[in-house]
């Protein structure tokens, strides 16, 4: 979004009407009440307002907000999400439960400026506040000293920190004999590596070119290309992906081997592959952020048009490679039966089957209120081919 798209956030400080550009990555309008708050307010007076739709702009100390914004988030946990009557409700509830938590948290908001001298870059004009011109240039982009004052939600611009930290240390790939996979700002990072094992492990059809369908970081297909590919073709939509693809492939040093195109799906034209994969979003739900694409697949349009474009990109004798975790059927948003319908209407047929459980923290974390799902969850590469 350009700055002269971005809308405006106003506030009365000091008798003054005052504005500011907005920022939000979740997609949040701008509060319609802001009241300007520092170290002398609780954190029950904070949380009320929260609740009540007045939002916080910080002028105390920058610690101080990052301490408030936890003591808001421990009164929000009091009441963890209720069980459903069966798990699609219990899911749904826990969705809303996560939206309110988001929405109250969101709440507490910190000024961003071009500089302390009108400099190029971001910096957060209060006491004992960090450097992060760095990591707000890889999430938002490289600005001048005229962008201007801006206003953004404290839990986001400590999501675009950690995410910055995230992608200087990299995510160690035991697939990638341990190499590390840097994630940009926005990127699904592949910290569940057994898809990625899946992919590593599973006997390649012959031919030396495979597709790698949303490629997102770009990791499936430096596993294809370390398996010995001799050209992968990695397909993403999102600009942020796209390039932090081409940056991995660089650092892995598989550049000449992977190349990354923009495309909804399929590369373009109409070339054909002995191998396609995709890794699409595990959950058909409605993502309530831009950022939570990587996780749901509204009325699961990717998996679908994955499945209904398959058969006439694969060479004969070639293989489709689905990867996606049951973690859907258990919540009971999908099930085995339409899956399988799926891929039969799309003239394919499985030709095999991997299945690897989870290593995730969720899985084992009994208090986890989808742990009776997550728990018990499958994740699967299906071997697809063109049905005789």
């Amino acid at each position: 979004m350009s700055e002269l798209e971005r809308p405006l956030a106003v506030w009365t400080e000091d008798g003054v009407e005052r504005t500011a550009l907005w920022r939000s990555e979740s997609g949040t309008r701008p509060p319609r009440h802001i009241r300007v708050a520092d170290d002398r307010m609780t954190a029950d007076a904070a949380y009320k307002l929260a609740c009540e739709g007045t939002a916080l702009l910080w002028r105390g100390d920058y610690h101080g907000a990052r301490q408030l914004l936890s003591a808001l988030g421990r009164r929000v946990d009091r009441k963890p999400p209720k069980a459903g009557a069966n798990p699609r409700e219990t899911f749904h509830l826990y969705r809303q439960a996560q939206s309110r938590r988001a929405r109250v948290l969101g709440m507490l908001l910190v000024p961003l400026d071009s500089g302390p001298r009108g400099e190029n870059g971001y910096a957060v004009p209060l006491r004992r506040a960090p450097e992060i011109r760095e990591a707000c240039a890889e999430a938002y982009g490289a600005e001048g000293g005229d962008a201007g004052h801006s206003l953004v939600p404290l839990r986001e611009l400590l999501g675009v920190i950690g995410a910055h930290e995230w992608r200087q240390r990299g995510v160690p790939v035991p697939a990638l004999g341990g190499d590390r996979v840097h994630p940009a700002y926005g990127v699904f990072s592949p910290v569940r590596g057994e898809y990625v094992d899946l992919v590593a492990r599973t006997q390649l059809p012959p031919g030396g070119l495979a597709f790698d369908i949303g490629t997102g970081t770009g990791v499936l297909a430096a596993v294809l290309a370390r398996r010995g590919l001799a050209r992968v073709v990695a397909t993403d939509q999102d600009e942020r992906a796209l390039a932090c693809a081409r940056e991995n492939a660089e650092r892995l040093g598989v550049a000449r081997q992977v190349s990354v195109v923009a495309a909804d799906l399929f590369p373009p034209g109409t070339e054909r592959a002995p191998l396609v994969v995709c890794n699409p979003p595990w959950l058909p739900a409605k993502p309530v952020s831009p950022l939570e694409h990587a996780v749901y697949d509204p009325g699961s349009r990717m998996l679908r048009g994955f499945l209904s474009g398959l058969a006439e990109r694969l060479l004969p004798g070639g293989e489709g490679w689905l990867v996606l975790s049951d973690l859907a059927e258990r919540l009971q948003l999908r099930t085995r039966e339409e899956l399988l319908g799926w891929i039969a209407g799309a003239g394919l047929a499985v030709a095999g089957r991997e299945d690897a459980r989870p290593r995730h923290k969720r899985s084992a974390d009994p208090s986890d209120p989808l742990h009776f799902a997550r728990g018990a969850e499958v994740t699967s590469l299906w071997r697809l081919k063109r049905a005789e």
